[in-house]
């Protein structure tokens, strides 16, 4: 039995081939390829998340509440202060990371015979949740820059007629931000074309030199803003993500999810880091700050770089990333190779692990100047 290997199991036609995602996780000195904050939890938070996992510990023995409802209320308070709309609990559903949120979207809205649209190069896993709920995927157009193009996006939409659209701002890998007047515009070729759903991916929000596109949720009954608490929260280990939509749309992802998907500790974990959202939002500032020195030190060394509105910098041009990546992981420097072609991505470190980074990519650049 030892000698099966999936193939030879009767998996899915459009399964087959394809590999699982993830991230190189390799015992280096830096770490800077999975978008993580890398300040660690505050210890008065620490605190807080004990005391309240000590207390719902004891009622382990039942099952947590099945709709989120405190959770989901903070949650919505969050967004009103933070996102300059106003929304309540009926607007605001949570799930296990926003990869859960998007998979419960695409069982409600996608599926067999139904298509999503994103716009690549752009967060891989949406296509990848497209193929596992059996939604056909399609992908969109984008200029050398990196940006939607507008005309061949709509064209495209209109040509399709997806189900679902997919826009990532800031976009991931590349890090650019999409335009508000871009996001209204394919969400109403969208409509013309089906009417479709219009999900707008805000993973890195918080890290955007601008705002939050929540105040379009305003009379677009289509469209979700998705977000996540792994980024600016400093909470990848807990694994919470969140949408806000109109009630209609909550409603049909229930339809969709697992009986008590959130577990107790994971709703109370949360809602102690929403009480500390002040000073994370703190290290977030922080940040910003050294994502915007290593894309001005990138710059002075002659290195092309993507304008980020992300916790990260897509960087380049080399000859060959893969072997570029390579060169930098020797100095001990862990980056991402997307496969995007000629260019690679750091995530904002601490300032540390930023200098031991931006020293790595130095001494790249030399040796590509002496060997040629």
């Amino acid at each position: 039995m030892s000698d099966v290997r999936i193939d030879d199991l009767p998996v899915r036609d459009e399964l087959r081939g394809t590999s699982p995602y993830g991230a190189p996780q390799l015992d280096v000195p830096v770490r800077l390829n999975t978008n993580e904050n890398p300040y660690p939890l505050p210890e008065p938070l620490v605190e807080r998340i004990a005391e309240r996992v000590r207390e719902a510990a004891r009622g382990l023995n039942r099952y947590p509440d099945r709709d989120a409802v405190e959770l989901r209320t903070a949650l919505a308070a969050y967004l009103t202060r933070t996102g300059g709309h106003e929304v309540g609990l009926r607007n605001v559903w949570a799930a296990n990371g926003s990869n859960e949120v998007i998979q419960q979207l695409l069982q409600a809205f996608g599926g067999p015979g139904r298509t999503a649209m994103g716009f690549e190069p752009s967060y891989s896993m949406h296509a990848l949740i497209a193929r596992g709920t059996g939604t056909g995927w399609i992908s969109g157009p984008r200029d050398e820059d990196f940006a939607i193009d507008l005309a061949a996006a709509e064209k495209a939409i209109a040509e399709h007629c997806p189900d679902v659209v997919f826009i990532t701002t800031p976009n991931n890998p590349t890090g650019n931000a999409v335009p508000r007047e871009t996001v209204v515009a394919l969400y109403e070729a969208a409509q013309a074309a089906k009417p479709s759903m219009v999900i707008v991916d805000e993973a890195y929000v918080e890290f955007s030199h601008g705002s939050s596109l929540l105040p379009l949720l305003k009379g677009r009954p289509h469209l979700v803003i998705s977000r996540t608490m792994s980024k600016a929260f400093g909470a990848a280990g807990l694994r919470l993500g969140y949408l806000a939509a109109h009630p209609a749309v909550v409603d049909a992802v229930q339809l969709v999810r697992l009986p008590y998907h959130l577990s107790a500790i994971t709703q109370v974990t949360a809602l102690a880091a929403l009480e500390h959202t002040d000073t994370l939002l703190g290290y977030v500032e922080q940040l910003k700050r050294e994502r915007d020195r290593l894309a001005d030190e990138l710059r002075a060394m002659g290195y092309e770089v993507t304008a980020s509105d992300a916790n990260f910098v897509q960087f380049g041009r080399f000859a060959d990333a893969h072997e570029a990546w390579r060169k930098i992981l020797d100095r001990g420097v862990l980056v991402r190779d997307n496969g995007v072609p000629g260019r690679l991505r750091v995530t904002a470190g601490t300032p540390a692990e930023n200098d031991a980074f931006l020293d790595a990519v130095r001494e790249l650049k030399k040796e590509v100047e002496l060997s040629g």
